[in-house]
C-alpha cells in the first residue's frame, strides 16, 4: 500500500518549482489590474518567472514527498526541463502573435503559466490521482488558450471540440484508474507494480479493461491515433503561438506521464500491453504522415506531422528499457527546437488580416527574403530527419533503442514512412525556392520572434553536430528507471 499522504516542508521545498508558479500566475492576474497600461509588464515577469522556475528545477534535490506521491527524480527534472524550455519559446513567440491576432494580454500569461504548472505536476506525479490532477490544471488553461479569441470563429470551434473531446477522453482516464485501483487496491504507481507482477494479466479481463483506458486517456492527451482527430482542428483554429505551445510542452508532459503509468506502474506484464502500443505507435505514424501528404494549409500540415511524431515518440516506450526512454527524452527536447522554429517562421510571416498560413504563401519566400526562408528549410530538414541536423539524431536514437528491443518490423516501418514525410516537408522547400513569388512578403520584425529563430537555429544545428551532452543528459534521467 501508498504511504499515508504527508504535508511537510519537506515535500513543498521537493514542489518548490510548482509553488512558484502558482504564485507567479497570481501575481500575473494581480498585475494586468494594477498596471493595466504596461504592455511589457506581463510578458516581462512571465519570462522571469519562467527562468526562475528552471534555475529551481535544476538546482533542486531528488527525493519523494506528499506520501509517496510526488516524486523528483531524473526523468521528472528532464521533462519538466522540456516543457519549460517550449514555454520560454512561447512566450518569445507570443508578443507579435497577439499583435497581429489582436488578443488580451492579461489573462494569457497566467493562463499560460497555470498551464506550465500542471505540466510539472505531471512529471512528478508517482501517483494516478496526481496524473489526474496534474492533467487537468494543464487541459482546462489550454482550453481557455485555444479560445481566447472570443470573436473568431475558428478559435471558438477549435476550443469547443477541443474541451468536449478532451472532458471524454479524461473521463475515459479516470475510469481506467478506478478499475486499477479496484484490482490493485493503491493508486500508487510502484505499488500497483508490485501488485500486479507475476500476475497472469491474461486472465485478468478488468485489469486489461484499465490498462487499456488509461492508454486510450493518455494517447488523446499525446495526440496518437486513433485518438487524434482534436489535432488537426485545435491547431489550425488556435492563436499560432498557442498551437506551437500546445505541440510541444503539454506533449512533453504527457509523455512524461506516459513513461511513469506504463514502465513504473505495468512494466511487469509489458509483453500484454506493447502489442497495443506498438499497434498504436504504426497507426500514428501512418496517419500523421500520410494525411499531411494532401494538406493545403501550414497548420495543418504541421498539426499531422506533430502526430506523426508522436508516433516516432512512443517507439522509446514500447521497448520499455533505459535505453529507450533516454531516446524518448532525447527526441523530445529536439523537437522543441525544430517544431517551434518552424512556428516560427509562421508567425513571423503573418500580419493583421493576412495569417498567411496557406502553402501557397511560402511561394518564392526565398526570392522575397532568403533568410526566413533558409530558416525555414533547416527545420524543415531537421523535422524530416536529414543529417546533420538534430532530426536526425533524434530519430536515428529511437530506431536503435526499438531495434535493441526486438522491435525490429515496427522500425522498418517507422523507416518507410519517414521517407514518406520527406514529401510534405520538402514540398514547402520546393515552393521557397523553386516557385515565383505570389506577391509581396513583407515581414514585420520582432524581437522575441527573433531571438526564438536564433535559438531554435542553434539547437537545430548543435544538437545535431554535437549531440553527446543532450544524448548524456538523457541516459543519466533514465538511469534506474524504470
Amino acid at each position: 500500500m501508498a504511504e499515508p499522504f504527508v504535508f511537510d516542508v519537506a515535500s513543498l521545498a521537493l514542489a518548490a518549482p510548482e509553488c512558484f508558479l502558482v504564485a507567479l500566475g497570481v501575481l500575473l492576474v494581480c498585475a494586468e489590474f494594477l498596471f493595466p497600461g504596461q504592455r511589457l509588464l506581463l510578458p516581462a515577469l512571465t519570462m522571469t518567472g519562467i527562468l526562475t522556475t528552471l534555475g529551481l528545477v535544476l538546482a533542486g534535490s531528488a527525493g519523494i514527498g506528499f506520501g509517496g506521491m510526488f516524486q523528483v527524480d531524473g526523468l521528472a527534472r528532464f521533462f519538466k526541463v522540456v516543457c519549460l524550455v517550449g514555454t520560454v519559446f512561447t512566450v518569445l513567440l507570443s508578443q507579435r502573435n497577439r499583435q497581429v491576432e489582436g488578443m488580451r494580454h492579461g489573462e494569457y500569461y497566467s493562463l499560460l503559466i497555470f498551464a506550465v504548472t500542471g505540466m510539472l505536476v505531471m512529471a512528478s506525479a508517482a501517483d494516478l490521482i496526481v496524473v489526474y490532477l496534474g492533467l487537468e490544471l494543464m487541459s482546462l488553461s489550454i482550453y481557455c488558450l485555444v479560445g481566447l479569441l472570443k470573436h473568431d470563429l475558428r478559435a471558438n470551434e477549435a476550443a469547443m471540440k477541443y474541451f468536449i473531446m478532451g472532458a471524454f477522453a479524461s473521463a475515459v482516464l479516470l475510469y481506467g484508474i478506478s478499475l486499477v485501483y479496484g484490482l490493485a487496491g493503491t493508486t500508487n504507481l510502484a505499488a500497483v507494480s508490485a501488485q500486479i507482477a507475476g500476475r497472469d494479466a491474461a486472465s485478468e479481463p478488468l485489469l486489461l479493461a484499465g490498462i487499456g483506458l488509461l492508454l486510450v486517456g493518455l494517447c488523446f492527451k499525446v495526440g496518437a491515433a486513433p485518438f487524434h482527430q482534436w489535432t488537426p482542428d485545435v491547431y489550425e483554429g488556435a492563436p499560432t503561438a498557442i498551437t506551437a505551445f500546445m505541440s510541444v510542452a503539454p506533449k512533453a508532459a504527457s509523455f512524461a506521464v506516459l513513461a511513469r503509468v506504463m514502465l513504473a506502474g505495468f512494466l511487469p506484464i509489458h509483453e500484454v500491453w506493447a502489442v497495443l502500443v506498438a499497434g498504436i505507435a504504426l497507426l500514428t505514424m501512418t496517419v500523421g504522415n500520410v494525411i499531411a501528404l494532401s494538406q493545403t494549409s501550414i497548420k495543418r500540415m504541421l498539426a499531422y506531422s506533430s502526430i506523426a511524431h508522436v508516433g516516432y515518440a512512443l517507439l522509446g516506450v514500447l521497448a520499455g528499457t533505459e535505453e529507450g526512454l533516454s531516446a524518448t527524452m532525447n527526441y523530445l527536447f529536439i523537437y522543441a527546437f525544430m517544431n517551434m522554429g518552424a512556428f516560427a517562421v509562421v508567425i513571423l510571416l503573418a500580419e493583421k488580416g493576412q495569417r498567411r498560413e496557406s502553402l501557397d504563401d511560402y511561394r518564392g519566400l526565398a526570392a522575397s527574403n532568403p533568410m526566413l526562408a533558409a530558416l525555414m528549410l533547416l527545420f524543415m530538414f531537421s523535422l524530416t530527419g536529414i543529417p546533420p541536423t538534430a532530426g536526425f539524431i533524434g530519430k536515428f536514437s529511437l530506431l536503435m533503442a526499438a531495434v535493441h528491443a526486438g522491435y525490429t518490423g515496427v522500425v522498418v516501418a517507422a523507416v518507410m514512412l519517414s521517407a514518406v514525410s520527406a514529401y510534405f516537408y520538402l514540398r514547402v522547400v520546393r515552393y521557397m525556392y523553386m516557385d515565383a513569388p505570389a506577391g509581396g512578403k513583407d515581414v514585420g520584425l520582432s524581437a522575441g520572434v527573433a531571438v526564438a529563430l536564433g535559438l531554435a537555429m542553434v539547437g537545430v544545428i548543435g544538437l545535431g553536430v554535437a549531440p553527446s551532452a543532450l544524448v548524456s543528459l538523457a541516459s543519466q534521467a533514465g538511469i534506474g528507471f524504470p
